[in-house]
């Protein structure tokens, strides 16, 4: 079996299970994982594999004050995680995207890590089944 870091779209679905089961145990009102924390956990290498990634979101559940797991929930080795520059460097502003390109671009990632199940990209993301297919039509408009 490959390794979980090649496996983009389990790692969402398995946060997302691992999430909900815990918060059912600890009884917590934790629905999901907002889209940073997301970005996070799909950037972080996971050498630990799916122990590792079950310990982060466990630790994650006990620690949010939220209904959705955010980024300094996150462990600090998976918070602070970072694969390529936040910034672009020098003044080149070519590498920056209007905020609903980048949306749009994560929506798609999420998307096509769950093979284009819609459902499951709408709960990984977060959003009403309608919101996203809302989305996604839009998107469809604005080619």
């Amino acid at each position: 079996m490959p390794p979980l870091r090649s496996r983009g779209g389990d790692i969402l679905i398995l946060a997302q299970n691992f999430a909900v089961k815990l918060a059912k145990r600890l009884d917590k009102k934790v629905t999901g994982i907002s889209a940073p924390a997301a970005e996070r956990l799909l950037a972080y290498p996971w050498p630990g594999n799916v122990r590792e990634l079950q310990n982060a979101i466990e630790r994650s559940v006990a620690m949010t004050r939220f209904e959705e797991i955010v980024v300094e929930d996150l462990p600090e080795s998976v918070r602070n995680y970072r694969r390529t520059p936040l910034l672009p460097s020098g003044e080149d502003t070519s590498e920056f995207f209007p905020m609903h390109e980048v949306e749009k671009r994560y929506i798609l990632r999420v998307l096509e890590a769950v093979s284009g199940n819609k459902t499951s990209a709408a709960q990984i993301l977060g959003l009403d089944r309608r919101t996203m297919y809302r989305k996604l039509e839009r998107f469809e408009q604005s080619k």
